[in-house]
This record gives structure tokens, C-alpha cells and sequence, in this order.
């Protein structure tokens, strides 16, 4: 098995380890974030309804200058949390999506809680 394999699969493992704990209602969504080498993706889900309320990604026009790397994660996470706050979110519930807690997750989740979002 080649690194980059195994690197995958390790993910998915923390991934589905998280998410037995982790689920989103209407009252608390969940927070899930994406990222590739190219482009960063934030959803707030409601998984009862099975619908998602909110996202916000470095693919769409308005925010093409967003990199996914520190500074553009502390960016839409702001702009995630603008969003939030228009549709009435104040708490949600963080997935990491397994990814470790640091660098642009982390930086996205203080972005966030910038824009006055509860974790």
C-alpha cells in the first residue's frame, strides 16, 4: 500500500470515528469542513432533516482569491459565520471531517467564532 493510500484511509477511519458522536439537529447543525490542495468547502448540515442550511467555498466567483491554506480558512470561516448569523445559527456542532485539528481547520473554526458562532 502506497503513503498516500494509507494516508486516505487513515482519514476515513478518524472520520467515521467522529462522526458516531457527532450528528447535527435543527436546534445545533453540524459544521463540516472540506479541504483539498486546491480549494477549501464549509456546510452547516442538519442531518435529521438530511438537508444542508448553509455553505460557503473558495469555488464560488466572490471568493476565487481564497487559498486553502491559514489566511483563507480564517476567511471563510468568517464568511461562513456571516452567513450563520443571517439565517439565524448561533451554535453549532464542529466536524472535523478527520482531519487534525490544526492549521486551516483550526483556523477556519476561529474565523467562525469570530463572526460570534458558538461551538
Amino acid at each position: 500500500m502506497d503513503k498516500i493510500k494509507a494516508k486516505s484511509i487513515k482519514r476515513l477511519q478518524r472520520k467515521k470515528h467522529v462522526r458516531k458522536k457527532i450528528s447535527g439537529t435543527a436546534d445545533r447543525p453540524r459544521l463540516s469542513v472540506f479541504k483539498s490542495n486546491k480549494n477549501i468547502s464549509v456546510q452547516v448540515i442538519d442531518d435529521v432533516a438530511g438537508r444542508t442550511l448553509v455553505s460557503a467555498s473558495s469555488l464560488e466567483k466572490d471568493m476565487a482569491e481564497i487559498k486553502p491554506n491559514i489566511a483563507g480558512g480564517e476567511k471563510l470561516g468568517q464568511v461562513i459565520g456571516e452567513r450563520m448569523k443571517e439565517a439565524k445559527i448561533s451554535t453549532v456542532v464542529f466536524d472535523r471531517n478527520g482531519y487534525l485539528y490544526h492549521g486551516v481547520v483550526k483556523a477556519i473554526a476561529d474565523g467562525a467564532r469570530k463572526a460570534g458562532i458558538e461551538f
